[in-house]
């Protein structure tokens, strides 16, 4: 059975961040909050993890992964970037936003999409979600919690631990972070092309 952390959404708890980042580097599946919905992630090598991850949601290989970061320079290394794809996302991030760019060598190439060679990236405004990645001091792998059949991500907490409660290793409660996924853009082509409307605005990109 998971773990359950109750983590205050503006002051998370350090004790507790300690003991989700030591749950993630020892090969954990985490459900945690995010600035548009609960996400479920493991540690970026994982391959065990990442697997579990892809059974719970039941993605295939043209799924696209995301890697959830505290900084543009950090996801940069993972990424082709060129400058208009740069401030772009300077513009939109930290917020609600997916962005699907070309790997480098840097990405494993299970993470990747499995014909196009891309990999999402993402930078949240939500403060568990960012204590985590500092204290975890690089990316974490990531999904929407999506469940097989569902149009929406969970929103409950405690519906989290009674549905998947067995599947995952630690559930944190952050409260309430809405019900809507990111908006998903792709960037890996010359224009840039919306891929799902979510939470964050994409009239930036209509035209």
């Amino acid at each position: 059975m998971s773990q359950f952390f109750q983590i205050h959404p503006d002051n998370p708890q350090a004790r507790l961040i300690r003991q989700a980042a030591e749950i993630v580097r020892d090969g954990g599946v985490v459900i945690y909050p995010t600035d548009s919905s609960y996400a479920v992630g493991c540690h970026i090598g994982d391959k065990v993890s990442m697997d579990r991850i892809r059974q719970i949601r039941r993605l295939g290989p043209d799924h696209n992964f995301t890697l959830i970061g505290r900084s543009l320079s950090e996801l940069s290394a993972y990424t082709k970037l060129d400058n208009r794809a740069h401030r772009l996302i300077k513009t939109l991030t930290p917020g609600p936003y997916t962005f699907i760019l070309t790997a480098t060598k840097q990405v494993p190439k299970r993470l990747m999409h499995a014909k196009r060679k891309t990999i999402g990236i993402r930078i949240p405004d939500n403060k568990i979600a960012l204590a985590l990645l500092d204290e975890l001091n690089e990316p974490l792998l990531s999904s929407t919690l999506i469940l097989p059949d569902d149009d929406m991500p969970l929103m409950d907490p405690y519906d989290m631990k009674d549905t998947l409660g067995h599947r995952v290793d630690l559930i944190i409660d952050g409260g309430y972070c809405g019900y809507e996924p990111t908006s998903v853009v792709d960037l890996h082509d010359d224009v840039p092309r919306v891929i799902r409307v979510g939470k964050g605005d994409v009239s930036l990109f209509d035209g």
